[in-house]
């Protein structure tokens, strides 16, 4: 049977053409390494931005773990994707984003995931039929911006659900996303004009069904680590002493790792992103 592309299709081209025009617009430079820990496209020539969106098959699919320092981190690993494979990413979304009158209707029609406010065993349990089908689901594993510029504590949920699914995880770090746009420091076009953004993609974390998930959530958040210090090692930009944007411990503003976690448990508990434990 040939493959036919699903109804969102376009929807998500026009997404990604405007993310495409907006980097173009102010020059953008994105800088990747690692791609070769991607997974392989499939289906649809990677030719064209206008190309049709990656087929979904059974065994093709993977839990994509970003790096959340910034408002804008998802959307460059969403660029990379679809540049690599076409590829159409499902996010995790609050019921809170997908109630809004403005972005409810733009979080259905793109076919994301989303977490209700009781309960997210409804949300994980789709996330996995996904995964199985061959969709790619993105996850923020640490659930909320981390203003330490260091990848604080992950929920479980992206090592229980490739584990459940059979399917690895791919460690996306990003880096200089946070200076476009993060917590008390809103989007400024001169910031944006010609910046550098840093991403490097991680070896696959496979997940055993057997092994526990807080030890296999740990490997994650310390691959994701290791990519953020690979992105700052050649950043193109050098930072100012005590600049906002760098993490504490490198001669930077932000708070240190003691000082988030004061503010974070201050704020209350996050977000699951699935079943607790």
């Amino acid at each position: 049977m040939s493959w036919r592309p699903q109804p969102n299709d376009r929807f998500y081209r026009v997404i990604v053409r405007t993310g495409l025009a907006l980097r173009g617009l102010f020059r953008i430079r994105v800088i990747v390494t690692g791609q070769e820990h991607l997974p392989p496209p499939h289906g649809p020539s990677r030719s064209s931005s206008r190309g049709s969106s990656r087929p979904v098959s059974p065994g093709t699919g993977a839990v994509v773990a970003i790096t959340h320092f910034g408002y804008l981190d998802f959307a460059f690993a969403e660029l990379l994707l679809w540049r690599h494979a076409r590829a159409q990413m499902r996010f995790l979304v609050t019921q809170g984003a997908a109630d809004h009158w403005f972005a409810g209707p733009a979080i259905s029609a793109a076919g994301h995931v989303v977490v209700g406010y009781e309960s997210g065993a409804h949300a994980y349990d789709a996330a996995v039929e996904k995964l199985r089908a061959g969709e790619y689901i993105a996850i923020l594993p640490e659930a909320g911006v981390s203003r330490s510029f260091r990848v604080r504590e992950c929920k479980t949920g992206a090592a229980r659900m490739a584990a459940e699914a059979g399917v690895p995880v791919i460690p996306v770090s990003v880096w200089g996303a946070h200076r476009l746009m993060t917590r008390r420091h809103g989007f400024s076009p001169a910031r944006a004009w010609r910046a550098p953004v840093r991403i490097h993609v991680g070896e696959p974390v496979v997940v055993d069904p057997s092994r526990d998930a807080a030890a296999a959530t740990e490997e994650l958040r310390a691959t994701l680590q290791s990519g953020i210090d690979a992105c700052i090692a050649d950043f193109p930009l050098k930072p100012a002493p005590g600049a906002w944007w760098m993490p504490a411990e490198l001669g930077g503003g932000a708070p240190t790792d003691e000082e988030r976690q004061r503010l974070d448990e201050a704020e209350g508990p996050r977000r699951a992103g699935g079943r607790r434990r």
